[in-house]
This record gives C-alpha cells, sequence and structure tokens, in this order.
C-alpha cells in the first residue's frame, strides 16, 4: 500500500515537474518569438514573467490562444507588428494549431510555415509578405484546413502542394501578383478567391461552381464561372469540312465579286446621306458635357449645362477633358446608341430588372427617342432620352466591363436590380453585348451634387445652406449603409463614391448613382476611373478593403462642407482634401475651411465641427483606425441642426 502512495505521489510530482517545466519553456519561446517582432511595446506589454501564458483555458498574455494549460495558437492582429516571424521559436511549442497575423505590417519574404507541420490554420492577410511562396511548401502540412493569405504581395506561382491537401475548405490569394495557371486541385473548397492577381489559363473544373467574383481582376483567366476559352469558343474542324469549304472558296466567280462590291457601295452611299443629314440636325441646342477628373461622364444631369472657365477653375486642370468634344458629341442619341447594333444581324433586346418599366418602352423606343448626350469620357458615355410616351430616362453606356460572361453579368444585374432604397438610382433595364453594355435609370432633373457644389446657381435654384447639407450627407450614409447590407459579399459594394454620382431629387435629397461596378468593370482600367482605386489602401498597397467606402464617405463629407473639389489636391498620401483640412488649426475652421456659400448661424457650428471630425475620422490613412461603416453612420445621424434664434448668418 505504502508502496503505491510512494509510486502515485512520485507520478504527480514528475507530472508537476513537467508542467512547470514546459511552461518555462514556453515563456522563453514567447520571449524569444516578441524580440523577432517590432512596434511590441504596447501590443504585446503583457508578454513578461510575471504571470504564465495560460492559466488552463484562460491566457495571460494577450494574443495567446490556450487549452488546459498549453499554448495552441496566436491570434496576433491588428497589431501594427512588424519584422519577422522566428518559425524555429514556435516550432519549440508543440500543441501550435493555429497562427493568424493578419492586418499588420509584416513584409519579410514568406516564412517557412512547412516546419509546422500540426498547423490547422493560417491567416497572414493584410500584410506587406513578398516573394515567391516554394511549390513544396504544404507538401507535409496534411491538416491544414484553412489558409488566408489575402492582400499581400506574393509573386509567382501559385504552390501545387495546395492543391493536393486532403483537409482543406477554404483558401483565399486574393490582392496578391499570383502569376500562371491555378493548379488542378482535386477537391471542391467551400471558400475560395483568387481575385486581383494575374492568373492566366483554364480555372479547373474542382473549381467552376465558386462564384465569379472569386476570380475577377485575372485577364488572362477562362473557363467557368467565366467565360469560355478560347479553345471551348472554336470548335475543330472535320477534314470533310475543310475540304468542303475549300471547295465554297473555289467556287466564288466574278459575278459574286461584283455583287459584294455594288452593295458595299449602297451602303456607303446610304451612310454619307445619313451623315449629311445628322451633320444639318447638329448643335440644335447646346450641349454640354462636364468630366470629373477621372474621365467618367456625369449622368443625371440637366442638359444645358455648360462648361465655364469658373468651374474649370473650381475643378482644376482634370476638366479640361471637356474640350475634346467630338463632331458627334452633339448628334442625337439614336445615331450614338445605334451605331454598333443597327449593322448587325442580331437579335436587340433589352433585359429588363423591373418589370413595371418593361410596360413603357424597349430598345427600339430607345433607337427612337429624342434624345440629348449628357456627358461622354473615356471610358463611358451618358444620354437622357425623352420616349414618346412622355417619361424620360437616362442611357449610360460603357464598353469597359468584358471581364464577366453574359450569365454572370446578368445575375449580377438582376442583384442590383432587387435593390430598393430611396437613396439608390434604380436600375431599369441594361442590355448586353459582349464589347459593350447600357444601363438605363431613372432621369433626375435636379442634377448632380458636383454641379450644385462647383457650378453656377442657376435662378430659382436653392442655395445649399447647412441643414440641406447635412440632410445630403445623412441620406448618403444610408445610402452606403444599405449597400452593405444588402450586398455583404462585395469588398467595397459602391465603389464609386464622389459628388458626381451623387444626384439630387426635388426634394433635395440625394440619389446614389454609379453604385456595384466593381465586379464588372475591367480590372486593368479600373485604377483609371473607380474612386475605390484611388483610395490610399490602393494607392500604398495595391489593396482596397471593407473601409474604402468609408474613407469615400468621408471624402465627400468633405467636399460638401468645404465647397473644395477633392481633385484640385495631387492623390497622394501627404496631401489630400482632407490633409489639407486636417493641417488647418481647428479656431481657423469657420473661416478657412467652411465654404463661403453654406449659410449656417453661430448656435449650429457645434455640430459643423462634429460632422467635419467624423469626416477626418473617416478619412484616416491608416485602414485599421478608420472608422467602420456602422460607427461612421450612427455618429452621422447623431449631428443635429440646431435653433439659430435668427442670428445673423456667417
Amino acid at each position: 500500500m505504502a508502496r503505491k502512495l510512494f509510486i502515485t505521489s512520485l507520478t504527480i510530482f514528475f507530472s508537476i515537474l513537467i508542467e512547470i517545466s514546459s511552461s518555462i519553456s514556453d515563456i522563453d519561446s514567447l520571449l524569444k518569438l516578441k524580440t523577432s517582432f517590432q512596434n511590441t511595446d504596447t501590443a504585446l506589454s503583457s508578454w513578461n514573467t510575471s504571470v504564465p501564458p495560460c492559466d488552463g483555458d484562460n491566457a495571460n498574455w494577450s494574443g495567446v490562444l490556450c487549452y488546459k494549460g498549453h499554448i495552441w495558437g496566436f491570434k496576433l492582429e491588428n497589431m501594427n507588428l512588424k519584422g519577422t516571424i522566428d518559425v524555429n521559436v514556435i516550432k519549440d511549442l508543440p500543441y501550435i494549431r493555429t497562427i493568424s497575423f493578419m492586418h499588420n505590417q509584416f513584409d519579410s519574404p514568406w516564412p517557412n510555415l512547412h516546419k509546422l507541420s500540426g498547423l490547422k490554420t493560417i491567416y497572414l492577410s493584410d500584410n506587406k509578405f513578398s516573394g515567391e511562396i516554394p511549390d513544396d511548401t504544404f507538401k507535409s502540412m496534411q491538416w491544414l484546413k484553412k489558409i488566408h493569405l489575402s492582400n499581400n504581395q506574393f509573386t509567382g506561382p501559385i504552390p501545387s502542394s495546395l492543391a493536393s491537401l486532403p483537409r482543406l475548405i477554404s483558401l483565399k490569394l486574393d490582392g496578391n501578383k499570383f502569376t500562371g495557371p491555378i493548379p488542378q486541385f482535386q477537391r471542391t473548397l467551400k471558400s475560395f478567391s483568387v481575385a486581383n492577381n494575374q492568373l492566366e489559363g483554364q480555372i479547373p473544373a474542382t473549381l467552376s461552381k465558386i462564384p465569379a467574383s472569386s476570380f475577377s481582376g485575372n485577364e488572362k483567366l477562362c473557363g467557368a464561372p467565366l467565360g469560355p476559352c478560347s479553345s471551348q469558343k472554336k470548335s475543330p474542324s472535320s477534314p470533310s469540312s475543310s475540304s468542303s469549304s475549300s471547295s465554297s472558296s473555289s467556287s466564288i466567280n466574278v459575278n459574286s465579286i461584283v455583287v459584294v462590291v455594288l452593295v458595299s457601295l449602297a451602303l456607303l452611299v446610304i451612310a454619307a446621306v445619313i451623315l449629311f443629314f445628322l451633320i444639318r440636325r447638329r448643335k440644335k441646342t447646346e450641349q454640354g458635357a462636364i468630366v470629373d477628373g477621372g474621365g467618367v461622364a456625369l449622368i443625371g444631369n440637366t442638359s444645358n449645362i455648360t462648361v465655364d472657365s469658373s468651374i474649370t477653375q473650381k475643378r482644376g486642370p482634370s476638366s479640361s477633358n471637356n474640350n475634346n468634344n467630338s463632331d458627334d458629341q452633339g448628334d442625337s442619341t439614336r445615331s450614338r446608341l445605334s451605331s454598333n447594333s443597327s449593322s448587325r444581324r442580331e437579335e436587340m433586346k433589352l433585359s429588363f430588372v423591373r418589370e413595371e418599366a418593361s410596360e413603357q418602352f424597349d430598345l427600339q423606343d430607345l433607337l427612337r427617342a429624342s434624345a440629348e448626350i449628357l456627358g461622354s469620357g473615356c471610358h463611358s458615355s451618358s444620354y437622357k432620352a425623352g420616349l414618346l410616351t412622355g417619361s424620360t430616362v437616362v442611357v449610360k453606356r460603357f464598353k469597359q466591363m468584358n471581364n464577366f460572361g453574359r450569365e454572370e453579368f446578368k445575375e449580377h444585374m438582376r442583384r442590383l436590380g432587387r435593390l430598393n432604397h430611396p437613396n439608390l438610382i434604380s436600375l431599369l433595364a441594361y442590355y448586353y453585348k459582349r464589347d459593350e453594355k447600357l444601363f438605363v435609370t431613372d432621369f433626375i432633373h435636379n442634377g448632380s451634387l458636383a454641379v450644385r457644389l462647383h457650378g453656377y446657381q442657376a435662378i430659382g435654384q436653392v442655395s445649399l445652406d447647412w441643414p440641406k447639407r447635412l440632410a445630403i450627407v445623412k441620406g448618403v450614409a444610408q445610402g452606403i449603409e444599405y449597400l452593405y447590407k444588402e450586398m455583404p459579399n462585395l469588398i467595397a459594394p459602391h465603389g464609386h463614391l464622389k459628388s458626381s454620382n451623387v444626384l439630387l431629387s426635388d426634394s433635395m435629397e440625394p440619389i446614389l448613382t454609379d453604385y456595384g461596378l466593381i465586379p464588372v468593370i475591367n480590372q486593368d482600367i479600373a485604377h483609371e476611373i473607380m474612386v475605390a482605386y484611388k483610395s490610399p489602401e490602393y494607392l500604398q498597397h495595391g489593396r482596397i478593403t471593407k473601409k474604402t467606402d468609408v474613407w469615400s464617405l468621408g471624402l465627400l463629407t468633405l467636399e460638401i462642407l468645404t465647397g473644395k473639389f477633392p481633385a484640385n489636391f495631387i492623390q497622394q498620401s501627404e496631401v489630400s482634401l482632407a490633409n489639407w483640412v486636417d493641417s488647418v488649426v481647428q479656431e481657423e475652421w469657420t473661416s478657412q475651411v467652411f465654404d463661403k456659400d453654406m449659410e449656417f448661424g453661430r448656435n449650429s457650428e457645434g455640430e459643423i465641427f462634429k460632422l467635419l471630425k467624423i469626416a477626418l475620422a473617416c478619412c484616416e490613412m491608416d485602414v485599421d483606425k478608420r472608422l467602420d461603416l456602422n460607427e461612421a453612420v450612427d455618429r452621422i445621424q447623431e449631428v443635429q441642426i440646431q435653433e439659430d434664434n435668427n442670428e445673423e448668418h456667417l
């Protein structure tokens, strides 16, 4: 009995000794790991020897995950950590199963994680890791289930060893610079994204059910769920068909050639006659087009707006693009809309996303409509079409939407068509063709916020005083919030928020346009025309995030309060409208920052200051410090109109 008691006590003693030794070893390993990091003074201040890292399932050290007194993972996120990840130190922790270093500043090459063969999850997204990942890196990591490496700077081919992982269910590689084909995955993944890389070739069949947005931004990818590959489009000709074609070709005689020539001449004569009459009708009314700094025409503006020197001065050098109007800019929309369709033998049909619109007009009605050009840019043109029924619509023509196949494009249009909010323009119908697309929306008579802020105020127009500007900001915020709720899978559900894409209703309510375009716009020109791609995170790191629309909202709010056009400021990380406002001392905001045309009383000054500070918080360069959308909307809604008691307006 005594012997058994002695053995039991000895066993307990050695167990305790082993645990103490293990705890000391864990502490040593963690402190060594800490020394490989930079910027740890605040983030990892709890990593010290005063307490053990783990107390049962509870962690005493920040970012450490514990289970039964053992360290089984790291969750060191949003800590601004730099340096390197010492994998050799982590290897000394035998129970490690998960690591997450997301949203930090690590800028080293790929860490040798293959030494941690027991890992189940790897989260390294939103850092600055660069270089190639060795092809056989994941060969020995058979327990891996989730790998998230989004928004880094990895290059080279995607490691083929990923394709053979038996337990992998989630792989995120988007926002990098991977090249070459996608490996032939042997199993279907629940979550997968390689968007915004430089991949090419056919998508493996096991990934054909993945949403098309997971492959966007790779121009040379093809196959389901994207468009078919060129080899699939062209069916191989059989020998018999080749010989038949050869025989047919040889049978062409002189009479056939004569017929072709005569028909061609007849078409040329007809085209010349039509052109003659169109030129005579040209410039019935002077039609102006206001183009923003990115070259994208405004839509929904009144047709009689012209660009003069005062607007050019306020809007900056980019407005000079308006002088490039070609002779056909004043032609009727009938000719412009039908130029690429009426000469082709194909069925022309509008696809309606709202049933009530289909009862009012069709494509032929648009071609017969009296129309005026609203604006024309490098990548899109907008037309105001007056239908014979008396109603008016806007037709916007895009040429840079060739990435999506027909079915994927239709599905995205159906999603946009289901949106219904008072602060969003309603998509009525669209027309799909491979090399161009038409969007049809309602016409908003009151024009755009850009024209109201930076153009001349017409006689009888309501001035934009403080209450109206606050109402516009609140309406825009509500529209963005709705987009985020209804389209949660999009990284930036609007992606193109600016004053020219905010129309004003008769009651001065804001109506957002050009939303939801990021999935369908061609990635090679997106950085030239889309506001999201001009954000700090894209300019600095080549990526957009869930907070990119928040940055646009903040910049738009600053534009509304200051009356200054953002494109007049150099779009760099050091100089922008937000940086300029922030550089002015608060005591001078009233005299130096706020728009002189914005009427407000002294009692409102505090609320205006509050909104300006919210806008600056939305324009924070560091994404991690920037307000979340929900927080930004809530804080904007808290800003109130104060009674001014008939005081003199500032």
